[in-house]
């Protein structure tokens, strides 16, 4: 395996939760997947950036919560029935909010990813922030973007250290 390849590919083989935003599929580490829940009143928080669309009280338990088209550049939606709200937990244990909630078009199914299914992040040619994206995954002739939790539930972009 080339050191290039070693360092490019930071998802693993493994169980991934796939959803959908519009047109696009991203999967999520089955194993940061708490629960997912339908949508529900959402508490807003001042001076918040806008894909952080404020909090939630799931069972006892404040949860923030991030709208994941916002977050990714993409136009807001209506709410459907299918919208539904993914709970998430990084890997860092001793944040004050371990959980997040993403909001999400829709869940479609858990898939199983072999690591041969896996490829990098293309380049694009152009200075795009990619450092959210796992990798792309060629499932059943189409492509699902592996996205990075740890990124995407802090809100300047940056994972822990």
């Amino acid at each position: 395996m080339t050191t290039q390849i070693s360092t490019a590919i930071r998802a693993k083989d493994g169980k991934y939760l796939t959803f959908h935003m519009g047109e696009e599929t991203y999967g999520v580490e089955v194993i940061k997947v708490r629960e997912i829940i339908r949508m529900q009143p959402i508490t807003p928080v001042p001076q918040m950036p806008p894909h952080v669309k404020g909090v939630i009280n799931l069972r006892g338990k404040i949860i923030p919560i991030l709208d994941l088209r916002l977050r990714f550049g993409l136009p807001e939606t209506t709410v459907t029935d299918a919208t539904c709200i993914v709970v998430v937990q990084g890997d860092q244990e001793d944040l004050v909010h371990s959980q997040t909630g993403l909001i999400v078009d829709g869940v479609e199914e858990v898939l199983n990813i072999n690591i041969g299914d896996i490829e990098n992040t293309p380049n694009f040619g152009m200075a795009i922030d990619s450092e959210a994206i796992l990798g792309m995954a060629k499932i059943k002739g189409s492509v699902k973007t592996l996205i990075d939790i740890n990124r995407i539930i802090h809100t300047d972009g940056q994972s822990p250290e």
